[in-house]
């Protein structure tokens, strides 16, 4: 007999590309992933991994099985979410997936809340960037995922995927205080062209938003500085190396030498929180959800 734990590890590395990812998400080291999946190929007699580079690649055969894994766990899901809808409390693991200022300005309080009111409910969080996080929810990676998108990037839903907003974070531009921006109320996105940018590396939300809004302004971004992290580029602009537009969730106190000006038309984006159809019974999925919405006023700063 299959054992399931074995077939979601293996389902795991599926979804995540990695037995080290897989691992991360599960809350597993890696070589427990690999000594399962090691059983999981003794018990099949079938080769189910192969080396490739660094990596590893599912055979064909393991292609089939997870297709398979990937009914039973929907199975099962779907008997857990029956039993606790029957109890009527949220319980059980939820595993959230939240992209990096979420988890830092929102997940900590949510979490805590939901510890302290739900001892029954296990919930665990895991950091991934907003635009992996939808098919993580899709393919059941993750219960739930919280992301986020902007006005020219909406959020995709896939069929049986809900969301629900959580709230409206706004974005600010930061300017060194030496700055000719920083003694005025307010830019308009017209009055940028020619300045130095500093913002997160292509491919990113933040990044595509930036250069697709000033293009549709008539300025092409001069972007000098590139950095994964809000508190770097925030440092960056306190050395006077140029000006970034940073959302406020998560971004924590401006340190000495920065200046927050607000842009006209102010940019804003959207917070969800997103979950499979099929768990939208579950008492732990709407109590999250709940809770999330709860915190947001705490988090939002909305002057």
């Amino acid at each position: 007999m299959l054992d399931l734990q074995r077939l979601r590890a293996l389902h795991a590395v599926s979804v995540h590309g990695t037995v080290g990812a897989a691992a991360a998400a599960l809350g597993y080291t890696p070589s427990a992933v690999s000594q399962q999946i090691a059983k999981l190929e003794r018990e099949t007699r079938t080769v189910l991994l192969e080396r490739q580079g660094r990596g590893v690649r599912l055979t064909e055969q393991a292609q089939h099985l997870v297709a398979t894994a990937r009914e039973l766990l929907t199975i099962v899901e779907r008997a857990e979410t029956e039993l606790e809808e029957r109890r009527g409390v949220p319980a059980g693991r939820l595993t959230v997936a939240a992209f990096a200022s979420a988890a830092r300005g929102l997940m900590p309080g949510v979490l805590a809340d939901l510890a302290a009111r739900h001892p029954a409910l296990d919930a665990r969080l895991t950091e991934v960037e907003p635009h992996l996080s939808v098919d993580l929810v899709a393919k059941g990676a993750v219960d739930m995922a919280v992301a986020h998108d902007w006005d020219i990037a909406p959020l995709p839903a896939p069929e049986g995927v809900e969301q629900a907003v959580i709230g409206d974070d706004l974005c600010d531009l930061l300017v060194p205080s030496g700055h000719p921006f920083a003694a005025r109320r307010s830019v308009r996105r017209t009055d940028l062209k020619g300045e130095r940018w500093i913002c997160q590396p292509p491919g990113r939300v933040c990044h595509d938003w930036l250069v697709r809004t000033l293009r549709a302004a008539g300025c092409e971004p001069d972007i000098v500085h590139q950095a994964e992290e809000n508190p770097t580029l925030v440092a960056l602009v306190a050395a006077g190396l140029g000006v970034a537009l940073i959302p406020r969730l998560g971004r924590g106190p401006l340190p000495a030498g920065v200046v927050e000006v607000p842009l006209d038309p102010m940019p804003v984006r959207r917070l969800y929180a997103l979950w499979r159809t099929g768990a939208s019974r579950r008492p732990a999925i709407a109590e999250t959800v709940r809770t999330l919405q709860g915190h947001w006023p705490k988090v939002a700063v909305c002057d």
